[in-house]
């Protein structure tokens, strides 16, 4: 294990929106070190977002992640020879990662031409309280609650 935990870096804020948050989801989506082509699918995301629904695309961003962001989480605990699922409250830094990362995967598995369309269509049904990345949120919190019983074994 290590010692101490390492320090957060510093994220640059995209060129076209000036947002640390999409600059992190560009750099997620990207895949084998291609960032242009990532960048190029956020964009045109945002840009579909904006003349299917005719919202600012940022604040559809927002929107998405405030709804897919899980409140709660259960984590294995091992206690006297048998493992608990333990709910606990999850961080707002591990809440911004878990949402992002749901919100590409449920993008990646949906059905569409290009990846930006995927991507908006997520975005937008995601804001609207819909979608697999929701659903997913959704899960995380019926098996806290199911397991709130186990709550006394916090750390």
């Amino acid at each position: 294990m290590r010692r101490t935990k390492p320090e957060r870096r510093a994220v640059e804020p995209d060129v076209r929106y000036q947002s640390e948050l999409v600059s992190m989801f560009i750099n997620r989506i990207m895949t084998r070190g291609k960032k242009s082509v990532a960048t190029t699918a956020v964009y045109d995301a945002f840009e579909i977002i904006q003349a299917k629904s005719g919202k600012n695309p940022m604040e559809v961003l927002d929107q998405a992640m405030k709804n897919v962001g899980p409140m709660m989480e259960v984590r294995p605990r091992r206690i006297g020879g048998s493992t608990y699922q333990v709910p606990m409250e999850v961080p707002s830094d591990r809440r911004e990662t878990l949402a992002m990362r749901w919100i590409i995967s449920a993008s990646r598995s949906r059905s569409g031409r290009s990846f930006a369309e995927k991507f908006a269509g997520e975005l937008m049904d995601a804001s609207e309280n819909q979608g697999a990345s929701v659903r997913r949120r959704e899960e995380a919190h019926k098996m806290a609650e199911a397991n709130r019983a186990f709550s006394h074994f916090r750390v």
